[in-house]
């Protein structure tokens, strides 16, 4: 009688262990590595992904959930998704974006695509994050943004009829704070890689190129033409961007400190992160203040409007010039090839 009592007892015990285990299971997240492309693979370095931060199935699709929901915000009006747009290619079609107080930033909204490829990791226009989860942080207490607290935002989705769940499903756990919330953010934006455009097909052997693209990628790629491979990459960089800080010669004076207000080097002032040569049919306007409205008038600034200053970039060569005075012929050329670098399955991908 007592081993029957005892067998019992093992019983349970060993049904209770196994309800256990399984509840774990039930929230080990389902690992989702980045599906790399053709290109990445062969030209580039793998992406970097945080050791405490993997890609997961839950993480990225929380993540997702959270970049598009205006929760975030402090009258709940507003959300990532208004400033980083799918159909601009995560970024929108105004010069300065406006918050929920419906004031102006002071720059233009970067575009978010292949940011697990930034092994600078400084983000922003004056580099002032140094991570993608770190990034996240930001707008919510920016009180031009999002003008919320975290410990507000906190309590919103601790309070919210799915996201203790879901937060449970990706981390493992019900309790929710910035930490998590910005982890799963940024997985979601690591998701968002764009590597299929006209030109990638190009260098895949898929599509060719017309005279016009052509001699435009030659006057992008000639040091005596347009010169732009230094900073905005070539072939054998498919990022389209060095993901450096420059002073590309927009002013000889600053308003605008950039990179030289988070460093507090003088010799940093006038210098803003290269943003990719990616998706430019999608992301006007440009430049880090957006002062220029369409590609002709970046095109023009490099051909004959450089102005000089202390902190010029030495790649700026012919500043003294003006600029690399290009002909018609090849400014209307290397719009062209600008234009293959656009990718429109990377928008129809992501748009809502």
């Amino acid at each position: 009688m007592k081993n029957w009592v005892l067998y019992i007892c093992y019983f349970f015990i060993f049904i209770c262990f196994s309800c256990s285990n399984e509840t774990i299971d039930n929230y080990s997240p389902t690992p989702s590595p980045l599906e790399i492309p053709q290109l990445f693979q062969e030209k580039i370095l793998a992406p970097v992904i945080p050791i405490d931060n993997p890609q997961t199935v839950e993480g990225i699709a929380l993540g997702k959930k959270l970049f598009f929901d205006p929760i975030l915000s402090a009258n709940q009006t507003q959300a990532c998704a208004d400033c980083h747009a799918p159909e601009n290619a995560f970024t929108d079609n105004d010069r300065f974006s406006d918050g929920i107080n419906g004031i102006l930033g002071i720059r233009n909204s970067m575009p978010l695509f292949n940011l697990a490829w930034n092994y600078d990791e400084k983000f922003f226009w004056d580099g002032k994050s140094f991570s993608l989860e770190q990034q996240a942080f930001l707008p919510v207490v920016d009180i031009n943004e999002m003008g919320d607290t975290w410990q507000n935002v906190e309590q919103k989705l601790q309070n919210h009829s799915e996201y203790p769940e879901l937060f449970n499903q990706a981390f493992g756990t019900s309790q929710i704070d910035s930490i998590l919330v910005t982890k799963a953010i940024a997985q979601f934006e690591r998701t968002l890689i764009s590597a299929n455009s006209k030109f990638d097909k190009f260098l895949l052997g898929e599509a060719s190129l017309t005279p016009e693209e052509q001699n435009g990628f030659n006057v992008f790629m000639d040091e005596n033409r347009g010169d732009c491979f230094h900073c905005h990459g070539s072939e054998n960089n498919p990022l389209w961007t060095d993901n450096l800080f420059h002073n590309n010669g927009l002013d000889s004076e600053f308003s605008d400190l950039g990179l030289g207000a988070i460093t507090g080097d003088p010799a940093d002032n006038g210098k803003f992160k290269s943003p990719s040569l990616r998706n430019l049919a999608f992301t006007a306007p440009y430049m880090h203040d957006g002062r220029f409205s369409i590609l002709e008038d970046v095109i023009n600034h490099y051909s004959e409007g450089l102005q000089n200053s202390p902190t010029i970039d030495p790649l700026m060569k012919k500043v003294a010039q003006g600029g690399v005075q290009l002909t018609e012929k090849d400014k209307a050329d290397l719009k062209a090839f600008l234009s293959t670098l656009s990718d429109l399955d990377f928008i129809k991908t992501f748009k809502n």
